[in-house]
């Protein structure tokens, strides 16, 4: 139950680092999202090391190695890469460059899909009951810090946000913005011409 706990500490210190980038604490900010990310990845960690408890049919296996390596490459893409990583996690303040393509384009916060994938993955890999209860209270968690930051922290660091709500779903993508996500996704390798 301590993990769940930490874990939800975790995601409660995301909602801090936001706080911190409006008040342009660049030290706390920084603090704050490396403490968000310890504390998320330790209680992942650790509830999934809890002794199995029951097992699932051995597919489930490789199906969820495959489903952790997709949906951790999108996480990572998506909250690490397709958004400008040093005015976003580094510098003072916030970035005020709004991304409204790629990921960004299929929803608002695609970050918890991809989390929720992670969270499905890993209960595939490491069944247990504390870790299905972990990753439910885990993925409310994350709902309820992304709709504080679609109501109270985004409108602010982003002019455009309101007319970005209107245009594009909250969490769950649409058929519309599925289509223009494949139509904006950039990749961000560059090929050399030789």
């Amino acid at each position: 139950m301590i993990y769940i706990l930490i874990g939800i500490c975790g995601f409660l210190a995301v909602y801090a680092f936001d706080c911190a980038s409006l008040n342009n604490l660049r030290v706390t900010k920084r603090l704050i999202g490396l403490l968000s990310i310890a504390l998320l990845v330790y209680a992942t960690i650790m509830v999934c090391i809890i002794p199995v408890k029951f097992h699932l049919p051995f597919f489930t296996l490789p199906l969820g190695v495959g489903l952790l390596v997709v949906s951790l490459c999108l996480l990572v893409y998506s909250l690490f890469i397709e958004i400008p990583f040093r005015s976003t996690y580094a510098q003072d303040g916030t970035s005020n460059k709004l991304i409204t393509t790629g990921t960004y384009a299929l929803a608002r916060h695609p970050g918890v899909l991809w989390l929720a994938l992670v969270y499905i993955s890993l209960a595939l890999l490491f069944p247990s009951t504390t870790l299905f209860i972990a990753v439910t209270v885990w993925l409310i968690m994350d709902v309820i810090i992304v709709t504080l930051q679609d109501k109270l922290s985004f409108p602010k660091m982003f002019r455009a946000y309101r007319e970005y709500q209107l245009k594009t779903p909250f969490i769950i993508p649409t058929k519309q913005s599925i289509s223009t996500c494949l139509k904006t996704i950039k990749p961000r390798i560059k090929v050399r011409k030789w």
